[in-house]
């Protein structure tokens, strides 16, 4: 397994027949896009298959604007630059969240703010968050240069409260959607939205093991026509157009290649399959788990997640917890993982200031994926099914 957890290859499974956390689901259709972008010669950052990937998508989430890029990451570094973070500014982050949410706010010179997640959703905490930007209002403190949210394991954050604090304080938001493509609000204000779509930027990933892939990718969108402009421009080395080679500024080699973006348009054309596996398969676990002594995903009512990962808390009986758990499930061949070590207990990002950190804490304390891939059968999920429950027979 990948420092990012992605799994094994493609319908492949792990040591000695363990059935596989997440892996990408490959067809004929990704096949055929794949075989098009190599025989075009189209195969390095500019093609067809690009162009088409970026409008399909943004129509696919209801953006104006989508902007392929190499990495998730990598988007959302541009986002952060695109909304004008700095060195030495504050960007309040999610605590709960793997270290790609946190690093490229590293990379522009800024300092993270962490802020724990509430059990709801296990997102950032709006309450949280409204306190601080308040606080800081009432003392005469500068505000966060921006607010990033993510959107945890598949799971849309609660965004009402959230961007009525940002909007008092006039603080733009990013979304990091990078584990929630195809996750909705299904009522209030946001009904009908996609994840990614609700702050000035958004940013999505398509890792080996999300729910689409482009082998390694992202995206970013926003409406904003000019933030659109500089996206391209700067995941593009900042080049303007003149004899030879001019760049008026510094850029970056972040622009997704056609032959990832082939890929990526076949999954996308399949999105609807995957996230309806997902739902069948996180239902499945739902009614398998419903009478043991584990805390099972949220489910908001609003909030239509596509549970990226299916991941449950482990509660302490009898002296064992998350570890014995994960070793008892290893031991049936289940390739489970544990969740992210929260950011704020990370080595990098040590002196960080954090707001909260219990439930962050408690989280990863407590909590572990189980496999979840849209190929995994039913008869694989039985064995899943069967190895949880004999943990507490």
């Amino acid at each position: 397994m990948t420092a990012t957890g992605e799994a094994h290859a493609p319908g492949a499974r792990g040591p000695e027949g363990t059935i596989p956390l997440a892996v990408p689901n490959i067809g004929e259709l990704e096949r055929r896009y794949v075989l098009e972008a190599v025989e075009s010669g189209f195969v390095s950052s500019v093609g067809p298959f690009v162009t088409e990937f970026e409008q399909r998508f943004a129509e696919r989430v209801g953006s104006k604007h989508a902007i392929a890029c190499a990495t998730g990451t990598a988007a959302i570094h541009v986002g952060l630059l695109l909304l004008g973070v700095g060195r030495e500014d504050d960007v309040v982050c999610s605590d709960f969240t793997f270290v790609g949410s946190v690093n490229p706010i590293a990379y522009c010179g800024a300092r993270p703010v962490l802020v724990d997640a509430e059990t709801t959703t296990w997102n950032i905490d709006p309450a949280l968050l409204a306190a601080e930007l308040d606080r800081r209002a009432a003392a005469g403190e500068g505000q966060p240069a921006v607010v990033e949210v993510v959107h945890v394991l598949g799971q849309p954050a609660d965004m009402e409260p959230l961007m009525d604090a940002c909007e008092r304080h006039g603080i733009p938001v990013l979304e990091d959607a990078a584990e929630s493509l195809g996750a909705t609000w299904t009522a209030g204000r946001y009904a009908g939205r996609h994840t990614g779509t609700v702050g000035r930027v958004g940013a999505f990933s398509f890792n080996g093991n999300k729910i689409a892939t482009t082998g390694g990718g992202g995206m970013l969108v926003t409406d904003d026509d000019d933030l659109a402009a500089r996206a391209r421009h700067l995941t593009t080395q900042a080049k303007v157009p003149d004899v030879g080679y001019l760049h008026d500024e510094v850029g970056y080699n972040y622009r997704l290649t056609n032959l990832a973006a082939g890929l990526g348009l076949a999954q996308l054309e399949r999105l609807g399959e995957f996230v309806k596996a997902k739902h069948r398969i996180a239902a499945r676990y739902d009614e398998a788990f419903a009478d043991l002594p584990l805390v099972l995903p949220p489910r908001v009512e609003g909030l239509d997640a596509t549970y990226w990962l299916y991941s449950v808390l482990v509660p302490e009986a009898d002296g064992r917890g998350r570890d014995d758990f994960l070793a008892h499930l290893h031991a049936a061949g289940v390739g489970a993982r544990a969740l992210w070590r929260p950011l704020h207990a990370q080595p990098p990002f040590l002196s960080a200031p954090v707001l909260g950190g219990s439930v962050g804490d408690g989280l990863f304390a407590r909590g572990l994926s189980l496999p979840c891939a849209t190929e995994l059968t039913d008869s694989d999920q039985d064995r899943v099914i069967a190895a949880v429950r004999s943990f507490f027979a």
